[in-house]
C-alpha cells in the first residue's frame, strides 16, 4: 500500500516536471515571437515614415518601401509593403508643403 502511494506520488513529481518544462519552452516561443514581431512593426513604421517625410517628392517615392495613392484634396494614403502592414492618412499643404498625419491604423488581412 505504501509502495503504491510512493509510485504514485513519483508519477505525479514527474508529469509536474514535464508541464513546467514545456511551459517554460512556451513562455521562451512567446518572448521571441513578441520580440520579433516588434522589430518588424518598428521597421514598417519606419519605412511609412520616411515616405510621409517624402511624400512632395513622387518620383522618389514611387521606388520606395510604401504604396501612396492620392485621396483627394491633398490627402494621400500611405501603406507600407512590409508585413505588418501600417496604414497613414496625410494633408499636404500645398503653400507651405507641410506633411501632416491625420490618422493611423494597422492593416489586417
Amino acid at each position: 500500500m505504501i509502495l503504491a502511494w510512493v509510485i504514485s506520488l513519483l508519477l505525479l513529481c514527474s508529469s509536474l516536471i514535464s508541464y513546467i518544462e514545456r511551459l517554460g519552452t512556451l513562455r521562451i516561443i512567446e518572448v521571441n515571437t513578441m520580440s520579433e514581431s516588434h522589430k518588424k512593426f518598428i521597421a514598417a513604421e519606419k519605412a511609412v515614415q520616411e515616405c510621409e517625410e517624402n511624400i512632395t517628392a513622387l518620383s522618389q517615392a514611387q521606388s520606395s518601401l510604401c504604396f501612396i495613392q492620392p485621396v483627394g484634396n491633398h490627402r494621400w494614403l500611405i501603406s507600407s509593403k512590409e508585413k505588418p502592414g501600417i496604414q497613414i492618412g496625410v494633408v499636404v499643404d500645398e503653400k507651405t508643403g507641410v506633411v501632416t498625419r491625420i490618422n493611423w491604423r494597422q492593416v489586417f488581412e
